[in-house]
């Protein structure tokens, strides 16, 4: 599709193993609710659909055939969707008896997973990555966990990543402004066992008390893909999407 950068939304090759993703769509919205109201944010509707439309399709176009939908707030809306639009998708529900974080919600997710590595992205952010070239990079490094970045510039609103010569993960920076550098798309390949074998709490933050807490226990590596990235998760890059998902099409 054509929008004010290209979105490409390649098709996976043929033949490549079985691909899962758990998609977080448990998250409250507090940013947005001046212009979404009473929604979780990946049910904000953008160019007449909800967000979750477009990250599900591109997971599609990506070859991802099985879905763990991580839900929390206003779940009922989500699961109302999925069976209506997507009664043959093969997907399961996590539903959070309450709020886990960000790293409690995969954690609980990714104890349905049935590959022993997923895919995990934010249902409020769409970051079109090559997921063959993650596999492949994850598979190559035997990473528990493989981020994958975007590189940006003159940005405030994230922190950066750094990385060593072997794509390690060498450090996180706190978010202040940067004139250029790599930030986290909120895209991972994770290892499962390895993930649910750290004994981590119920409730914690993934990228700080996984990510930042595992840098040097960890094999943490980051790949970087210059794709189109956006983030809707305040009124700015809301409105800036419904522009741009006008000619979405797949």
């Amino acid at each position: 599709m054509q929008m004010t950068q290209n979105i490409e939304l390649q098709s996976s090759s043929a033949g490549q193993r079985r691909r899962q993703a758990i998609i977080l769509a448990g998250g409250l919205g507090t940013r947005l609710r001046t212009v979404v109201n009473d929604l979780p944010k990946c049910m904000a509707s953008v160019a007449g659909k909800p967000f979750l439309h477009y990250v599900i399709q591109h997971l599609q176009k990506q070859g991802v055939d099985k879905f763990i939908f991580a839900l929390g707030y206003l779940s009922e809306s989500i699961q109302a969707f999925l069976s209506t639009n997507y009664p043959l998708l093969n997907y399961q529900l996590s539903i959070e008896p309450e709020p886990l974080g960000t790293g409690g919600a995969i954690q609980l997710a990714a104890q349905k997973a049935t590959e022993k590595n997923v895919i995990v992205v934010n249902g409020d952010t769409l970051f079109s990555v090559d997921l063959q070239q993650l596999y492949t990079e994850h598979f190559q490094y035997e990473a528990a966990c493989t981020l994958c970045l975007k590189p940006m510039e003159n940005f405030e609103r994230y922190g950066a990543v750094e990385l060593n010569d072997d794509n390690s993960v060498a450090s996180f920076k706190e978010k202040q402004f940067y004139p250029k550098g790599y930030i986290n798309g909120g895209v991972y390949a994770l290892n499962v066992e390895t993930f649910l074998q750290e004994g981590l709490p119920q409730k914690f933050s993934f990228e700080k008390d996984y990510l930042d807490k595992k840098i040097n226990q960890q094999q943490l590596f980051g790949l970087v893909q210059d794709k189109y990235f956006i983030d809707i998760g305040i009124p700015e890059d809301f409105e800036r999407a419904q522009k741009e998902f006008e000619n979405f099409a797949i």
